[in-house]
């Protein structure tokens, strides 16, 4: 009887020792679900869709909490897009798409104010309290969230020119490999 309880207590260290280790070698960090709808949102972290960035939004499309076309920077592509990646129908975007656009800032008109800083979700203004500010372009998503805290109103919305530079594939590319 003792060697029984014995054999079964043994089993159970090893079992939960191997349980232990599987949990660590094989942890997963995040949803992976999340992390693909995440890739296809726009990443302008405006709050347009009524989450606080695209990291929320995409964790409340894949808990099935928020629908997919409430995204205005995405567009329709990102709309067809996510619906291709989740399964789901194309709906209509639920509010006015438009173009890729930046912020300007008329440096003449600037008062340093700093209202602007605070507002933008990206950290793409520069500038000092009193002293004039400016716009880093590459890092401006174009959410406009700079726009109502400026009391001078100063910044303006610019689309963006499509270039070279700037214009991508509507779907990512496939990279064939070669097989040796």
């Amino acid at each position: 009887m003792l060697t029984a309880i014995l054999i079964m207590a043994l089993g159970a260290v090893v079992l939960g020792a191997a349980l232990g280790y599987a949990s660590i070698k094989f942890k997963v960090e995040g949803d992976p679900l999340v992390d693909k709808i995440d890739a296809i949102l726009p990443q302008t972290q405006c709050g347009q869709c009524g989450y606080p960035g695209c990291k929320p939004y995409a964790e409340a499309i894949s808990k099935g909490e928020a629908d997919i076309n409430l995204c205005p920077p995405g567009g329709m592509e990102g709309v067809q897009r996510l619906a291709d990646l989740l399964g789901r129908e194309v709906k209509p975007l639920e509010a006015e798409e438009k173009p890729k656009q930046v912020a300007i800032i008329d440096e003449q008109t600037c008062i340093g104010c700093t209202l602007c800083i605070q507002a933008c979700p990206v950290d793409a203004i520069v500038g000092a309290a009193k002293q004039m500010h400016t716009i880093v372009e590459s890092l401006c998503t174009g959410c406009e969230l700079c726009v109502p805290p400026c009391p001078v109103e100063c910044i303006r919305m610019e689309p963006v020119a499509e270039t070279i530079d700037n214009w991508k594939w509507k779907y990512p590319v496939i990279e064939l490999k070669k097989v040796a």
